[in-house]
């Protein structure tokens, strides 16, 4: 096979398969020499022609790196080693054949074998063979008995997809509905493919927001996703790269946005960029990315990274770019990034190093893509979450808590920190939810630890569980700003998450089949419904009113006011509520009707019950 090294004359423009965006950082603060003869290249692999590519590895301190595969039989050759430039290492090769797939690695100072770190697919010796046909057709098979370790896929004919929808943007983000989906959990296919195959049914629901956890190429096949290893690369466990981009592109040609999951507080053992540098079971002192321990005392996972060094920052920044301009994705919902520090501590308090660090990486994914969604799971002390909502940022805002607490009929149940008024901020950026990925499902302690007024009125019951759910979903629904439903929330989910945190649960649509459950599905769809179609969800003119378990919330607007109303005692309960306005209103579930003299009324409710009255 012919062989090319980079030269001067390479002013061809270069097509990137897996690459960064931006010119390269230097290493943990110290300016590393400029590239002087990689030409047009940069980090990653890079399409040259129909038979060529080029290779660009970031290796501070490295002696020697070997390109070995496919193409040279897999044996180390000086006709393959890399040349050195700085801190970078490349080659390039010729005589490929179009649209073929080769194998390949980078063999590192004589003993360490990886994929490019901005590799856009992997054959994994461990985990490939297990993906089914279905799913991922014609998978090439890893190179058993030539090399060991996760190889690189690369191939010099990527054909551009062919996007229906090109400029998707999605509408009034401060009044979205996110629906939370593991794919794995989702359908019986537990494919890419089979939550697209749904996408009728998330879109008569109303959500115009999905939220996919992590996709990106993780350890193994079966997991949530929060174990990644390659951040370029979509994990073949859920299909191919193109059944990624149909489902992105179906999703904006029904008005939904897709925000993707990314975890970028941590790596695990399988990441190219912990293997490079590694100290026993701990990240090298020299590793460019990653702190040898997490500065975070309480929470930790597999390798920290270090968001401290530039290399990181500008990793960080082109795993970002990447996967908005390759895969249209219009934001993401950022992992942990309260472990986004070097401040020793568990991340609770204010962080003005943190928030620095985070406003950073905002401001260059507003650079390339203005109206990117930026979600944070940051849960810190409510000073720092407030400087970052009036910044830009949308942060989770968890409310499992005392929503269960409320829908069980105990104690320790105010909801009014879902409202972001309550909390102080300018912006309504809190994404406040019940349920995640994370929490206890709310059906599932409804029937185990229900509050009850002897039978016949216990929450325990299935129904009576699901009735107090339902007016839970008109509270949440009802206070502005965006929310979020964990997958199958809508229809009472009840599994136990925790009995087996991690591992596959019970899908099932046949819920939907169920009476209670299917009003429960209803109740979401018609608030959700009545958000979209109504601006007074937008507005920050409300007041939440709680009197322990009996809750009222209150929306004025020049058009009319709402007004939600739910007794979640145990108990027939009777309290003045405020309407804020005489007149005629109409109960939006019932069609009851109020004629109202002045602005309070004494109203009874039986234990479970709701009403939500718009003015006329």
């Amino acid at each position: 096979m012919k062989y090319l090294r980079p030269f001067f004359l390479l002013l061809l423009s270069v097509v990137f398969i897996a690459c960064n965006d931006d010119d390269p950082n230097p290493y943990k603060g110290k300016e590393p020499e400029k590239p002087k003869t990689i030409g047009s290249l940069k980090d990653g692999i890079n399409k040259i022609s129909d038979d060529s590519l080029g290779f660009v590895l970031y290796a501070p301190g490295k002696t020697s790196v070997y390109l070995i595969g496919d193409f040279n039989n897999w044996q180390i050759s000086e006709t393959y080693k890399m040349e050195k430039t700085g801190d970078r290492f490349w080659i390039k090769i010729g005589n490929l054949q179009k649209g073929k797939e080769y194998i390949c690695q980078y063999l590192i100072d004589n003993s360490i074998r990886i994929a490019d770190p901005y590799a856009n697919k992997i054959s994994d010796p461990w985990n490939d063979k297990d993906i089914s046909s279905t799913i991922y057709p014609n998978l090439i098979s890893y190179p058993t008995g030539k090399t060991t370790e996760i190889a690189m896929v690369v191939n010099t004919d990527r054909a551009e997809y062919p996007w229906k929808i090109d400029n998707f943007k999605i509408t009034k983000p401060e009044n979205m509905v996110i629906y939370e989906v593991l794919i794995r959990d989702f359908t019986e296919k537990r494919s890419i493919k089979g939550v697209q195959e749904k996408l009728p049914y998330l879109k008569e629901l109303g959500v115009n927001a999905i939220e996919l956890m992590p996709f990106n190429e993780f350890e193994g096949n079966d997991s949530w996703g929060y174990n990644p290893s390659f951040y370029f690369a979509t994990d073949k466990a859920y299909g191919t790269s193109n059944d990624y981009k149909d489902f992105i592109d179906a999703c904006h040609s029904n008005g939904i946005a897709v925000i993707m999951d990314m975890v970028l507080n941590h790596s695990y053992g399988q990441s190219p960029l912990v293997r490079m540098y590694m100290n026993g079971d701990k990240a090298a002192a020299d590793n460019p990315w990653y702190n040898q321990t997490s500065p975070n005392t309480d929470y930790s996972w597999g390798y920290d990274f270090n968001h401290e060094s530039k290399s990181t920052q500008a990793f960080v920044d082109s795993v970002c770019a990447y996967w908005m301009k390759e895969y249209k994705v219009d934001g993401f919902r950022f992992d942990f990034t309260k472990g986004f520090t070097n401040t020793t501590g568990n991340g609770w308090n204010y962080d003005a190093s943190r928030i620095n660090i985070l406003k950073r990486m905002a401001d260059a994914i507003w650079k390339r893509k203005p109206d990117a969604l930026i979600i944070l799971e940051h849960l810190t002390d409510n000073s720092e979450e407030t400087v970052l909502a009036d910044y830009g940022f949308h942060l989770w805002g968890n409310m499992n808590g005392n929503f269960n607490q409320a829908t069980m009929g105990w104690e320790n149940n105010n909801i009014d920190w879902a409202s972001y008024i309550k909390r102080g901020w300018a912006k309504p950026n809190l994404v406040a939810y019940m349920e995640s990925h994370d929490e206890e499902r709310i059906m599932f302690k409804n029937k185990q630890w229900g509050n009850s007024n002897n039978p016949p009125y216990d929450v325990k019951d299935l129904n009576t569980g699901l009735k107090r759910t339902e007016a839970a979903a008109v509270l949440l629904m009802t206070i502005p700003g965006p929310k979020m439903i964990w997958q199958f929330g809508e229809m009472g989910y009840d599994y136990e998450l925790n009995n087996d945190r991690l591992g596959k649960k019970p899908i099932r649509w046949d819920y939907l089949d169920v009476s209670s459950r299917k009003l429960l599905h209803d109740v979401y769809a018609k608030m959700i419904k009545l958000r979209n179609q109504n601006t007074i969800f937008s507005t920050n003119d409300y007041t939440i009113k709680e009197d322990d378990l009996y809750k009222q919330i209150l929306l004025k607007s020049s058009t009319g006011n709402i007004c939600a109303i739910a007794n979640l005692n145990v108990t027939v309960t009777t309290k003045s509520v405020t309407f804020g306005k005489t007149g005629e209103w109409e109960d939006y579930f019932t069609g009851e009707k109020l004629n109202l003299t002045t602005t309070s009324k004494d109203v009874e409710l039986q234990p479970g019950e709701y009403k939500l009255y718009i003015s006329k």
